[in-house]
């Protein structure tokens, strides 16, 4: 967004005005890395979340069903401040819904590392919340030097298979860390393993979410080629986890790393 604010009111990443009162007391989250975003903020502003909202492990709040599915009656009548969500985990009808009933709802659109970090900063200054010091360590950590890293191909569900593609946050994260997308072609790609082994990946990098790959399940389909397992939280979030999830991902990557020019 060019500008944070139209005529006073701030705006969300789509540029939609969103009224609210300052501060922010009462948020609902519809996205379980802004939960736990918020949660590490202001804490007790959280009223609501997801039942995928497992972070903070420790977060009482009530649940309000899933991304997908929202329990957006029993949202109504929680008379929350705010409800967040993004573009891609929620569904735009129940954004609709929401505003309908009278909820501002502020959408977040967040595809790169810097882009996660501009977002967050300017729902924090809507809410009226003060800057967070994990905010400032995670830049901190992804403004490092990019190193050498391997090509990798990452699925992100099985049955069918689906990839992570280019143009999604997940891609920037691995560019950030010097590794190249063999599937950066389009957004998620419905491939078969064959195909992706292919495009010939130093390592197949396996998250445990949405699908919880194992060392079980996921490696099987991919033989005489390395696998390698990592958080996907590390990869997907956008918040708290991001103060380590670079150092945690350079590690994963490194035994499969190019020679810098290779």
């Amino acid at each position: 967004m060019s500008s944070s604010r139209v005529a006073g009111v701030p705006v969300d990443d789509l540029g939609n005005p969103v009224p609210l009162p300052e501060p922010v007391r009462r948020v609902v989250s519809l996205v379980p890395s802004l939960t736990e975003a918020v949660a590490h903020t202001a804490r007790g502003a959280l009223v609501g979340a997801t039942v995928w909202c497992a972070h903070p492990a420790d977060l009482e709040v009530e649940r309000l069903r899933g991304t997908k599915n929202p329990h957006v009656r029993r949202i109504v009548e929680l008379a929350p401040d705010l409800v967040v969500a993004n573009r891609e985990e929620n569904r735009e009808r129940h954004v609709r819904e929401l505003r309908e009933a009278g909820i501002p709802v502020w959408v977040t659109d967040i595809r790169t590392v810097p882009g996660a970090f501009a977002s967050l900063r300017r729902l924090f200054a809507a809410c009226a919340f003060a800057s967070p010091d994990w905010l400032a360590r995670a830049e901190a950590a992804w403004s490092a030097p990019v190193p050498s890293g391997p090509r990798v191909a990452v699925p992100i569900w099985r049955d069918p298979w689906m990839w992570v593609g280019g143009d999604t946050y997940a891609d920037d994260v691995l560019s950030r860390l010097g590794a190249v997308n063999v599937l950066a072609g389009g957004r998620y790609p419905q491939l078969p393993p064959e195909e992706v082994a292919a495009a010939g990946p130093d390592v197949v990098v396996l998250p445990d979410e949405p699908y919880r790959f194992t060392a079980d399940d996921g490696p099987d389909a991919f033989p005489g080629l390395p696998s390698v397992l990592v958080e996907g939280r590390d990869l997907t979030w956008y918040g708290p986890s991001m103060t380590a999830a670079r150092e945690r991902l350079a590690v994963a990557l490194a035994p499969f790393s190019r020679p810098e020019g290779r």
